[in-house]
């Protein structure tokens, strides 16, 4: 086989506004992480991949091109994989322009695709510098990933990439998009296409271009009616996760709800609006019983892990998975395979049901079918 050239880049700084309830890390929006007490979320996601990296491929199949220091270089220096580092001056904290000039890097240097761990915001950036001419491959490290371009998990990814080098994968066009935060404090949301990029595609396993089509709006009411009449406790506290279908059951009990947020609910009454992971852990500790409402956003099927990393692997073991109730309208549930959860936590992940119930309507359920980790 001959040797491969792979792109690697990392944004340190993606995802650390999901656990403490920022919608992201752009801009001003990292020192706000900060301020609430974000860790970074990226770096572990990257060691996950180069481990599993170099036990997946053969080291002498393959040379990494990676971004320097934080930005790739540092990790693979705790590895045994060969790699190059590119010559370009990265900020601290980095930004757009620093993974803009990385990826012209990396174009200059020949890769046949370049692997990065980032969110949507980093998808653009990469998108605006390559202009369709190799295929690039997302690890999902993000608070919102609405892009086709993203692995399910770092594992994946190197089950994609390694077909990738085989000859097995498949090369598609799929969709840059992000969320128009302009209108969200409006309480709507609309997911904007910035363009259109190669990406690689294996069984599957690049989710979709997640779908926020409107309407099923009584399906939704139907839901929010059986939950608010038939299964709330009175003594019982109820976290909402994101989603316009969970915003239901708020808007029929005449609460307010943050739209991409997660919100607490006790006895008819909000507690606290667009909570972070350490609000959570501080309710929990406050509550006897507590119960989490999510529901699958657009067609890639995560329930836990995209969207909503406030809902931490800590919160989680205290809530319990089987004080989990997960929500759908019947057409979303249709389209899904399955279910995917990816929390963050390996262990966490394979310790779910292989199937789950699923509330459709009024004391109406569908049982589906879990994919641990992804």
């Amino acid at each position: 086989m001959q040797l491969r050239k792979i792109g690697f880049l990392i944004n340190p700084i993606a995802g650390m506004g999901g656990s403490v309830g920022l919608k992201g890390t752009d801009g001003n929006l990292y020192y706000e992480a900060l301020k609430r007490g974000a860790k970074p979320v990226a770096p572990r996601r990257a060691l996950r991949f180069i481990k599993t990296l170099e036990s997946e491929i053969n080291p002498n199949e393959l040379v990494i091109v990676a971004a320097p220091k934080v930005m790739g270089e540092d990790y693979l220096r705790q590895s045994k994989l060969t790699f190059k580092v590119i010559n370009v001056n990265i900020g601290i904290p980095t930004s757009a322009k620093d993974t803009k000039e990385c990826t012209s890097a990396l174009l200059r240097e020949g890769v046949e695709v370049i692997v990065f761990v980032g969110g949507d915001g980093t998808a653009r950036d990469i998108y605006e510098v390559i202009d369709g001419s190799i295929p690039i491959l997302g690890i999902p490290s993000g608070v919102k990933m609405y892009s086709g371009v993203f692995a399910t998990t770092p594992e994946i990814a190197v089950k994609i990439l390694k077909a990738f080098m085989e000859g097995r994968a498949e090369v598609i066009e799929s969709e840059i998009a992000d969320v128009d935060e302009s209108v969200i404090e409006k309480g709507v949301l609309k997911v904007r296409i910035f363009g259109y990029v190669k990406t690689l595609q294996y069984r599957d396993l690049v989710p979709p271009t997640k779908d926020f089509t409107g309407g099923e709006e009584e399906n939704k009411e139907e839901i929010a009616a059986f939950i608010v009449d038939e299964l709330m406790d009175k003594d019982t506290l109820y976290i909402l996760g994101p989603g316009s279908t969970v915003a239901t059951i708020a808007k029929y009990m005449n609460l307010p709800k943050t739209l991409l947020g997660v919100d607490a609910v006790y006895r008819g009454k909000v507690i606290k609006l667009d909570l972070s992971e350490r609000d959570l852990l501080d309710l929990l500790s406050k509550y006897g019983k507590v119960k989490i409402i999510l529901t699958p956003i657009g067609k890639q099927g995560f329930i836990l892990g995209r969207g909503n990393q406030q809902i931490s692997p800590a919160v989680l073991r205290k809530v319990g998975l089987n004080n989990l109730i997960i929500i759908s309208t019947r057409r979303k549930i249709n389209e899904l395979k399955y279910l995917r959860v990816d929390t963050g936590d390996p262990e966490l992940d394979r310790s779910f049901p292989d199937y789950i119930k699923v509330i459709t309507g009024f004391n109406e359920y569908t049982v589906v079918k879990i994919l641990k980790g992804g």
